[in-house]
């Protein structure tokens, strides 16, 4: 009886170790002076407790580097791809090409189709999404590969509604999409990708409910459940999204979520990359799940592996790796197996500390995610796009008004393509017309007022002003003259 019962509690120690971890990272390449993907492989398997990796292409050598490695692969195809991958032999060409040469010594688990198809592409690319997506699966399916699911990483773009989570619902326009793709992927038992990023929604009052740290929490009055974390409530907001549309038992994976340890504001430093980082790692892995998912572990990927030097943008675009190029932490998030040296995460909220403030009502309320107009900049082969504007700084202390404003090195065609965006979606533009208060020969004053004028009517959240990295926040008043900029 001893015996029986020492081996069981050596079985579970074991089992326990094997399952203690299970955190993902975002592998981007943008930079000049990364170790080689060998490297990178064997340090993840023998220094860290990642077990997972996604890469935002299909770079054969980094495929072939996780051969081996026990480590789950996601690998990425590029967004321009998509249109033709709704045809069977194509698909089964770039199956044949991309993924037989390397499975299964390398353990490929997912696909994505494409990144943030639905934020970034045209009526095309988001009209050949779910074909594609059914058109893939076929294709591994008559290779012989039947345990790699297809899905699609979405911003949280998509959501009409996010306060209060229990009321979380998709924009309009996208639910003809999205019905068919959630159907597919309960149809093949693959998981709904979604990035939650509460870095974008930082602000001084929200800063600890985004960092894990203990506060005040939030209320959702039409369940009475109560949230400690912008994390939980980003979740449970896409769930009751996909719920209200009929597709509550498909399985949640967060492809990418973060925070940036440096850039030109305070909301960008080591301890609040560590706070987040390090608190969403242990949140995730206790498996207490959310308040209307309980007990569910997510497959969560921290973006990224490492600073990447080459990423365009501002600096908080370089700054979101848990390592430096040299393999070196820039932090103790608690990822590597003998921790050492670094920032360490503070105290993390666990229960309200006083009681909870009442989430927003639900409505046409805020995207959870930022969303901007413009044509967005090309990704570069090996990388993703760049993410949305960093947080702004907060204005003076009190509070303060803020506008919304081109950047001085908008180009006239992206600060063109804002006009007509805004003008598109309902906002006055007579102002800026000939005759109008605010009419002038420079398109960058017209693109402004006009801007603003989204901003505001928007909900003045910051991402609200990010129009594909053309628009800033700021706190002195653009109005001149007859022109008066709403705030």
């Amino acid at each position: 009886m001893a015996t029986t019962k020492l081996l069981l509690s050596l079985l579970l120690v074991i089992q326990l170790a094997a399952t203690a971890f299970a955190i993902g990272v975002n592998y981007g390449t943008l930079a000049d002076n990364l170790p080689p993907p060998a490297q990178v492989a064997n340090f993840l398997k023998t220094q860290t407790n990642i077990d997972k990796v996604k890469i935002f292409d299909a770079n054969p050598d980094i495929i072939k580097a996780f051969a081996n490695t026990n480590i789950s692969l996601t690998i990425t195809i590029p967004n321009g791809d998509i249109p033709s991958l709704t045809k069977l032999r194509t698909a089964r060409r770039w199956v044949v090409d991309h993924v037989k040469p390397f499975y299964p010594q390398t353990k490929i688990n997912y696909i994505a189709m494409g990144n943030e198809v639905l934020h970034w592409g045209d009526d095309n690319l988001k009209n050949s999404l779910v074909p594609a997506m059914r058109t893939f699966h076929n294709a591994l399916v008559r290779e012989g590969i039947k345990d790699v699911k297809v899905s699609t990483p979405h911003s949280l773009g998509i959501m009409l509604s996010s306060e209060p989570p229990s009321q979380g619902r998709f924009r309009p326009e996208v639910i003809p999409l999205l019905t068919p793709m959630l159907q597919f992927l309960r149809q093949t038992k693959g998981p709904f990708m979604v990035n939650p990023y509460p870095y974008f929604g930082w602000s001084p009052e929200k800063e600890n409910f985004a960092l894990f740290k203990p506060n005040k929490g939030v209320h959702d009055q039409f369940t009475g459940k109560s949230y400690t974390n912008m994390f939980d409530g980003l979740m449970d907001a896409v769930y009751s999204a996909a719920k209200a549309v009929g597709f509550g038992d498909v399985d949640l994976v967060a492809a990418e979520t973060g925070w940036p340890s440096s850039c030109e504001f305070p909301v960008c430093s080591v301890q609040n990359a560590v706070d987040y980082n390090g608190h969403l790692i242990k949140h995730v892995e206790s498996g207490k799940g959310t308040p209307l998912m309980p007990n569910r572990k997510f497959d969560t990927y921290i973006f990224a592996l490492f600073n990447e030097n080459q990423k365009p943008g501002p600096l908080a675009e370089k700054n979101w790796g848990l390592f430096k190029p040299d393999m070196t932490p820039v932090y103790n998030a608690g990822v590597m197996r003998n921790q050492q040296g670094g920032a360490t995460p503070g105290p993390m909220a666990t229960t309200v500390t006083q009681p909870a403030t009442p989430a927003a009502p639900a409505g046409p309320a805020k995207p959870a995610a930022p969303v901007g107009p413009g044509k967005p900049a090309k990704p570069v082969k090996g990388g993703k796009k760049p993410k949305p504007a960093t947080p702004a700084a907060p204005v003076a202390a009190g509070g303060g008004k803020k506008w919304c404003v081109a950047k001085p090195g908008a180009t006239n065609q992206a600060l063109q393509a804002n006009i007509d965006y805004v003008c598109g979606k309902g906002v006055d533009c007579k102002p800026i017309q000939p005759g109008g208060t605010c009419f002038d020969n420079d398109v960058k004053a017209r693109a402004s007022y006009l801007m603003n004028a989204y901003y505001q009517a928007n909900g003045r959240h910051d991402f609200n002003c990010d129009f594909s990295k053309t628009g800033q926040l700021t706190s002195a008043d653009p109005s001149h003259g007859s022109c008066k900029y709403n705030a």
